[in-house]
């Protein structure tokens, strides 16, 4: 008899094959449940209501970091993206280059939320703007009421207030109450046709390619977590999972060859294909730990010195050991 278990996970290209029961893992029946990545992520880290579960990378480091190993990873990571597309700045706010966010008012969903983590790094590493450089408010961006889903510590200089009651960031950015927006997804009011928001990079397709170029890093944003009693009792459950998302990764891959009808309504599809394999090879999404290292030890170090970790983590440690190990015959 197969082992039931329940994955929460969004609708993506490289698992539909899963969701669609196309891939099956070997001695497990899967039970695929659909929903947005914030609902999934706070009845994870609140819950842990699912066997298994598409997760925050940041939310996994930090508690991972606290000593808290009722989840362990597996090297899959369903979400990726380049994230200069999304700081967004209000049209009178004066900000035009990075620096100007000096002293200004920042707007972000969660202070821990993964996006923010790359983008405050990149702010640092690439423009020397600090996290203590800016004053930042955290509340929802489409609904009032976010709260952070775990608890946090930040560091000294880094000061964070909650935007006022009822209100949310696309509003607020709209209206000039906060000058800037660092977020996983776009405002509403950016596309309401009143330009009052505007991306702080609009050339970002440009920037993202040559931050590619010089770092070699497609920013992980997500993982998948299995319950630690689920793993103490079947330990092959990890590496079976494992091979199962790998193979429907691979199963989406392949129709980018049948090129005569597209499987996704972007006119420009093609072309946007080959430059992403130009830029980055034909394993431009990439799972396990080796082929990911360099992109998960600088997460790593920037949420650390964001003061999101209590301690340094090391990579082996976050995933399940036997997803570490290839074997051969």
């Amino acid at each position: 008899m197969k082992l039931s278990l329940t994955l929460a996970c969004g609708d993506y290209d490289r698992t539909r094959a899963l969701r669609w029961g196309l891939v099956q893992p070997d001695g497990i029946d899967l039970n695929y449940l659909c929903m947005p990545v914030e609902e999934t992520f706070w009845r994870t880290a609140r819950f842990k209501e699912f066997d298994v579960s598409e997760m925050s990378m940041g939310s996994y480091l930090i508690r991972r970091a606290k000593g808290i190993e009722d989840l362990v990873a597996i090297p899959v990571f369903p979400s990726r993206l380049f994230r200069h597309a999304y700081y967004f700045v209000h049209d009178g706010s004066g900000i035009s280059k990075p620096d100007d966010l000096k002293g200004k008012r920042v707007g972000v969903p969660e202070y821990q939320i993964t996006a923010a983590v790359w983008m405050r790094g990149i702010l640092e590493h690439d423009y020397g703007v600090t996290p203590r450089d800016m004053r930042w408010m955290s509340g929802g961006l489409f609904e009032p009421g976010r709260i952070e889903k775990q608890h946090i510590s930040l560091p000294e200089g880094v000061v964070v207030e909650p935007i006022p009651e009822g209100r949310t960031l696309s509003e607020m950015i709209a209206t000039g109450e906060v000058d800037a927006l660092i977020t996983a997804r776009a405002p509403r009011t950016f596309r309401d046709g009143t330009n009052r928001v505007a991306r702080l990079f609009p050339n970002f397709r440009e920037v993202e390619r040559d931050y590619y170029r010089r770092t070699g890093i497609f920013p992980i944003m997500h993982t998948v977590v299995i319950k630690r009693d689920v793993l103490d009792a079947h330990p092959w459950v990890a590496m079976n999972l494992y091979k199962a998302f790998c193979a429907a990764k691979d199963d989406f891959v392949r129709t980018f060859d049948d090129d005569s009808a597209m499987r996704l309504m972007l006119p420009g599809l093609v072309a946007e294909l080959e430059e992403t394999r130009d830029l980055m090879g034909e394993d431009f999404w990439p799972y396990g730990l080796e082929p990911n290292r360099r992109v998960l030890e600088t997460l790593v170090e920037y949420t650390l010195e964001q003061g999101l970790l209590e301690r340094p983590l090391d990579l082996e440690g976050l995933f399940a050991a036997e997803t570490l190990e290839t074997y051969r015959i």
